[in-house]
């Protein structure tokens, strides 16, 4: 058996000022064949599961190109061709096959290209033929077309958020791709589309039961896989929204009424699976009151896993202009300031400006007398088993403020963000992160609180102001009775440029 892998990742936030090329997707992660390191990255793990899986099942491997580029705006038209191409034609080359399993993220939008996992998979299917089966594992936070079901025989998705299971979703692409190429199962995948958009983290109730009834439904053996697309509200892209997958063998009224069953559950969890999100200002007061530390402050929208800079001022200006103590944040985008603090050296002290740079929503640049406290090149922190570059990193100190100032944009996944820069949490009482949920795995269990604090800014965060151009059907919080006969009247009513309904 012949079994040919390759991975493309990236999500794209169409509403962010950042624009992207062939160097985004080189300074993050690119391996070329045989080059992917044993770790697993978030969208590559399918790699190696696959090697260990054809050490023991002695089939053929053929390594492609894996490559990932941190969240940000559009995808430059030349970046994703050649990308696209490039492992086209390692497809082509490694002919015939008998499966493909493809580590993807699903929210990618490219300059000319609207759907681009779909466009990807459907070029590969016209080159392997009917036969050969398709495999292919999603972040929760992308949009599922109708094309990338069409050519696929297995997708899987990441369960968790935070996406602590990414190895684990590879894992069970890779076995239940391997069996459908041996004949052993006949994969059927039905979709129920819930026509919702919303943040559903599964470290809180409801979706922690959702997610592990999802889990008891596969180790029951009721269903081969059962997946939830959660959607990404920043893409501009015309399926927008949750959906529910489920694979059966060879059982497709059974999985469509189970993914409905689900999908409809799901949708009954609309506005209440969000965690708390308060002002700024009241969290960090919150923070300074609480008796025992560290209290683990998320900017839950300068995100730069959402696709943002990350280099937004406004949470440290007030944290600043509050005195607080005992504190420290982590990150600030910023290559420039990088670059300054390394030309002054460890140790040393000079006016400093940073951060506030891509976006007029981020806030206006600190201009601060700063302390360089610990200089890393080519610094990194971990997120599972994988590891997360952060480029030439820098700590300073403003007062008893301790701040990562980063050339490689990145979310905040571990304490290690904070540690390897030499900065003891230990001795913190606040540590403020730019993320939304992928923290808190890693950060819970060293945090005495964790708050989530809301600052407008460069991300889309309420769906019914977006100005979404593609959406093409209802969905919750747009429209009150997605699933209902009104939707048509009221889609007209709000967005009357949307180019087509799909009422039922």
């Amino acid at each position: 058996m012949r079994v040919f892998c390759a991975s493309l990742a990236t999500e794209t936030n169409t509403f962010s000022p950042l624009r992207r090329d062939i160097t985004d997707f080189e300074h993050s992660f690119y391996a070329g064949p045989g080059d992917h390191p044993e770790t697993p990255t978030l969208c590559s793990a399918v790699f190696p599961a696959l090697r260990r899986r054809a050490t023991s099942d002695a089939f053929k491997l053929i390594e492609g190109t894996a490559t990932w580029a941190e969240p940000g705006g559009l995808v430059s038209q030349a970046t994703w061709e050649r990308l696209r191409d490039e492992i086209l034609e390692q497809t082509r080359a490694a002919l015939p096959l008998d499966a493909v399993v493809l580590g993807l993220h699903g929210a990618m939008i490219a300059d000319g290209c609207v759907d681009c996992e779909g466009a990807l998979m459907s070029a590969i299917r016209e080159i392997v033929g009917p036969d050969c089966k398709i495999g292919a594992t999603f972040d929760p936070h992308s949009h599922l077309s109708d094309l990338r079901v069409r050519c696929a025989d297995v997708i899987t998705v990441f369960k968790e958020f935070p996406h602590t299971d990414f190895v684990e979703a590879a894992e069970a692409c890779v076995e239940l791709t391997l069996c459908a190429a041996r004949g052993e199962i006949a994969p059927d995948i039905q979709v129920f589309d819930v026509r919702m958009i919303d943040i559903l983290p599964t470290t809180r109730e409801p979706m922690r039961g959702f997610v592990d009834r999802m889990k008891a439904l596969e180790e029951k053996g009721e269903v081969l896989s059962v997946s939830a697309i959660h959607g990404f509200m920043a893409g501009d892209s015309p399926d927008l929204g949750a959906k529910i997958v489920v694979i059966t063998d060879n059982d497709p009224s059974r999985g469509a009424r189970l993914s409905q069953d689900l999908g409809m559950e799901l949708f009954s969890f609309r506005g209440r699976a969000t965690p708390e999100f308060l002002d700024s200002r009241e969290a960090l007061a919150r923070a300074g009151r609480a008796r025992a530390g560290p209290v683990v402050i998320a900017d839950v929208w300068d995100n730069p896993g959402g696709g943002v800079a990350g280099d937004s001022t406004i949470v440290l200006r007030q944290a600043l202009d509050m005195g607080l103590t005992r504190a420290a944040l982590g990150t600030i985008w910023d290559p420039m300031a990088v670059r300054l603090c390394f030309a002054a050296g460890e140790g040393s002290e000079f006016d400093l400006r940073f951060g506030g740079k891509t976006s007029a929503h981020a806030g206006q640049p600190i201009d601060a007398r700063v302390k360089v406290t610990r200089l890393v090149r080519d610094a990194v922190q971990s997120f599972g088993a994988s590891i997360v570059p952060l480029g030439d990193s820098a700590a300073i100190r403003i007062g008893d403020m301790d701040i990562v100032l980063n050339t490689n944009r990145s979310q905040a996944f571990s304490p290690d963000l904070f540690t390897n820069l030499g900065i003891d949490i230990a001795q913190k009482h606040v540590l403020i992160v730019k993320s939304t949920n992928h923290f808190h795995g890693a950060f819970a269990p060293v945090a005495s609180e964790i708050l989530y604090a809301a600052v407008d800014g460069p991300y889309p965060n309420n769906p019914r102001e977006t100005a979404y151009k593609r959406l093409e059907c209802a969905l919750w919080p747009i429209s009150q009775d997605p699933h209902g006969i009104r939707q048509k009247e009221i889609m007209m009513k709000n967005f009357p440029t949307f180019p087509k309904l799909n009422a039922q």
